[in-house]
């Protein structure tokens, strides 16, 4: 769609609307409502990995609301606009679905209310009836809940989000002026592609209004659709955290969202990796999530630009660590390429392994589990994904990850024996010394082999090496393990399974392998091949590196004399440091004092604040009341010339002659760029959560 189609888009069309009754008789029967909702939870406390499981739930239609947020007529992003309307038709079945199902469907465009001043929806929502209980600030933007506070913030938005081309971008933003429109805030209405029952539907922006609603309809469930997902999705007065908090049952329409997500920021992954990575975060400590074809029918809604092979990792064994090695490979290599979907056993139950319902949606299977039979019904969906023809990857205890040597299994268990023979093509029967040192080298034959681009070898064997000739005189070896004084053995190999299915298999795997870039890269090729897709020729291992050079760092103040160890600053003229933290400051707020050691200076938003005095071990800097956004968020930003500058305690806020909080999570950066003092969105929208002063 090119710029002149979408400026067309945005002609706002002209309705004309009768009023209708909202009350709905208790006589009438209340469709149900069937669906599959999707969250998370951690394997075990403190482990940072999480089960992802799907769960049956019925609701009731007529306690169910779906809220539309800001599905606008225009956007400062150029992208965004393309990827929302590319969803829109679906979200008009699923309003109508809604509707049919006895859902109260509430359209909650952001600031645009003087569009529909006369509107029969609009007027409905403003003549309901205010409720006897509000919860409190359910008129204001949230911020973070509890349920956040000991998460990281998955992406870095404090660019504001936006992936457009340049050139692209400027063009749009003529257009949009052209067009009478704030480039930077072009929004009037809804897109007016949303259909809009006026004898049913509701418009409101209004936490309030919209929470009495709710209560006026008797609303348990909440369904909430539309955009950013990472800023007004999760954070409008009725937006997820909102809902959750109150104690409603919400969840996300996951598939028929967007993030404001720039792949050139943290954590350095595709667009789409960037919008997968906050639903996580959502299912994790937000809501759970649903897909728009648990309303329409047929399958969950992907964006054109979506081609990546789904690669579903099952990590259960407890001898190598894969639960932890495997994860970081995916998440620092195959955000680009991939969609990826982790797979954890089960830390309470060994015949437990939550979460294999993501067969059904996933195109490749990476297996790394070891002497772990588990329930017929879970074998049952991983043999069925195998026999189906789809490609499978195996890492090291692949060839036994699924049958105890000897013993009888409890009843309801199962354990795949062959395994070994069916899907790989091998014939494991035991391992070498764990300190019999081995190299592993390319098999002459196979050096075109595309699995093996870009893979330097000879190189170390990290772990014990496996006795498992002779492979299926079928499968293809690649890689071969070499130790004196012995025979050598594939570590590697391909093979064509007899339901003509693709598998790699390797005998690698141990966490010392996964600190080998060689052995990343002949992990990465693997994926690539049995996806059927092109092996890169050149591929940066990681990919996605954890951390760049001028990033923000998010840390805590360390001792006083040196605050962060990790700076670059002993020498002369070294890069500036700036840090920053997040604060909401009451909306009775008088005189607002900051106190620090030694700074060069101190930003509120992006404004510098006053020096009002200085002693050998503290400064005082006056914030004036026109600097801060009341009852909102505010960016305090610190700023020192070199890394050797900052020394001393922590920051401290006086708010009305009273301690505030500030802290105790900053970020850090060493950059010469005076943007570091302010964002380009209010702080929030753009900054990250963990920011919050607490």
């Amino acid at each position: 769609m090119n710029l002149r189609h979408i400026a067309c888009a945005f002609v706002i069309a002209v309705h004309a609307f009768v009023i209708g009754s909202d009350v709905i008789s208790a006589d009438v029967a209340k469709p149900e409502l069937n669906l599959r909702v999707r969250r998370q939870f951690e394997t075990s406390p403190g482990s940072g990995r999480f089960h992802t499981v799907t769960e049956p739930k019925t609701w009731s239609g007529g306690e169910t609301a779906i809220i539309v947020c800001d599905v606008w007529d225009a956007h400062h992003c150029l992208n965004a606009v393309r990827r929302m309307e590319q969803f829109l038709p679906r979200l008009n079945e699923v309003l109508t679905s809604a509707r049919a199902s006895g859902m109260t469907v509430i359209h909650a465009p952001s600031e645009c209310m003087a569009s529909y001043e006369n509107h029969p929806a609009r007027k409905r929502a403003i003549e309901t009836p205010k409720a006897a209980q509000l919860p409190p600030d359910i008129g204001k933007w949230c911020s973070r809940i509890p349920s956040e506070e000991a998460a990281a913030y998955p992406i870095d938005q404090s660019d504001g989000g936006e992936d457009d081309d340049p050139a692209e971008h400027a063009e749009w933003a003529a257009r949009l002026a052209a067009m009478g429109r704030n480039p930077k805030a072009p929004w009037k209405a809804q897109h007016p592609a949303v259909k809009i029952d006026a004898e049913n539907d509701y418009i409101s922006d209004k936490g309030d209004e919209i929470w009495s609603i709710l209560e006026r309809k008797g609303i348990k469930n909440v369904v909430l659709v539309g955009v950013h997902t990472n800023m007004c999705v999760l954070g409008r007065p009725f937006g997820l955290r909102q809902m959750a908090k109150n104690g409603k049952n919400a969840v996300l329409l996951r598939d028929l969202t967007d993030t404001m997500y720039n792949p050139e920021r943290r954590p350095y992954v595709s667009h789409l990796t960037g919008t997968d990575r906050i639903i996580d975060h959502i299912e994790r400590h937000v809501a759970a999530s649903v897909t728009s074809d648990q309303f329409t029918g047929g399958k969950p809604f992907r964006f054109k630009e979506d081609t990546r092979p789904r690669v579903a990792l099952i990590m259960a064994e407890d001898e190598y660590e894969t639960e932890r090695t495997l994860t970081e490979f995916a998440l620092t290599n195959l955000g680009h390429d991939f969609s990826i979907r982790p797979i954890y056993g089960s830390e309470t139950d060994k015949y437990d392994i939550p979460g294999l319902e993501a067969l059904e949606e996933s195109d490749v299977l990476v297996i790394s589990a070891r002497r772990r039979p588990i329930k017929q019904d879970q074998l049952a969906r991983i043999q069925a994904f195998v026999r189906s023809g789809k490609p499978v990857v195996g890492i090291r205890t692949a060839s036994h990850a699924f049958h105890l040597r000897t013993g009888q299994l409890p009843e309801g268990v199962a354990g795949w024996p062959e395994i070994d023979a069916e899907v790989w093509g091998g014939k494991y029967t035991n391992h070498h010394a764990n300190d019999l040192k081995s190299q592993v080298k390319l098999i002459e034959a196979a050096r075109e082999h595309p699995i093996l681009t870009g893979v330097q070898s000879p190189f170390a064997q990290g772990g014990s090496l496996y006795q498992v000739s002779p492979i299926d005189s079928k499968a293809v070896p690649l890689l071969s393990g070499v130790a004196e004084g012995f025979a050598p053995e594939p570590v590697a190999w391909t093979f064509t399974r007899a339901d003509g299915g693709r598998s790699f298999y390797t005998s690698l795997g141990h966490k010392n392998d996964f600190a080998n870039p060689a052995f990343q890269r002949l992990l990465v090729n693997a994926l690539f091949w049995a996806a059927g897709k092109s092996v890169p020729a050149d591929f940066q291992i990681p990919r996605s590196p954890l951390m760049k050079p001028g990033d923000w760092n998010t840390t805590t103040w360390a001792a006083p004399e040196r605050p962060w160890f990790d700076l670059d600053g002993d020498q002369a003229g070294g890069t500036e440091v700036w840090v920053r933290c997040l604060v909401a400051i009451p909306e009775d707020a008088a005189a607002i004092e900051l106190r620090t050691a030694f700074c060069e200076d101190v930003f509120v938003n992006g404004k510098a604040a006053s020096k009002e005095a200085a002693s050998a071990k503290e400064m005082c800097w006056s914030i004036d009341p026109s600097l801060v956004e009341p009852g909102e968020l505010n960016l305090i930003v610190l700023r020192w010339a070199r890394g050797s500058d900052p020394k001393g305690a922590a920051p401290s806020l006086m708010v009305s002659g009273r301690p505030a909080p500030l802290g105790p999570v900053w970020e850090v950066r060493q950059t010469h760029s005076g943007e570091a003092a302010s964002l380009p969105l209010p702080a929030k929208f753009a900054a990250a959560t963990t920011l919050i002063s607490r």
